[in-house]
């Protein structure tokens, strides 16, 4: 005796719709994260510019004068060629951390 066995599976227009639904989603969501990449290198570069601020301080705290990009990097208070994520090196004006107007390509840091 044997027993046929119903099988079930998606037809080919299942399949096929639920392709269609998983493209339309990846289309809408592809231009939101693009949009937000810039956004990020530069919250990433503020960020990065605040924390080299606080070294810049404890350095002022420690040594009593203010110190360059490259005496910081030389204490060990910031990893040497650091520079912000989209690749904008820093410059410390007057104590103040503030970053390069052109993206620094070489990554060596920038004193004065």
């Amino acid at each position: 005796m044997k027993f046929i066995q119903e099988e079930r599976a998606f037809t080919l227009i299942e399949m096929m719709i639920v392709l269609l639904i998983i493209s339309v989603l990846v289309l809408i969501a592809i231009p939101n994260v693009a949009k937000h990449s810039s956004t990020i290198d530069e919250k990433g570069c503020s960020a990065f510019v605040k924390m080299a601020q606080g070294q810049v301080e404890a350095y002022k705290m420690e040594h009593h004068e203010i110190p360059t990009v490259d005496v910081l990097t030389e204490e060990g208070y910031l990893p040497s060629g650091a520079t912000c994520p989209d690749g904008t090196g820093i410059s410390i004006v007057d104590g103040e951390v503030r970053p390069d107007s052109v993206p620094n390509d070489s990554a060596s840091g920038n004193d004065d």
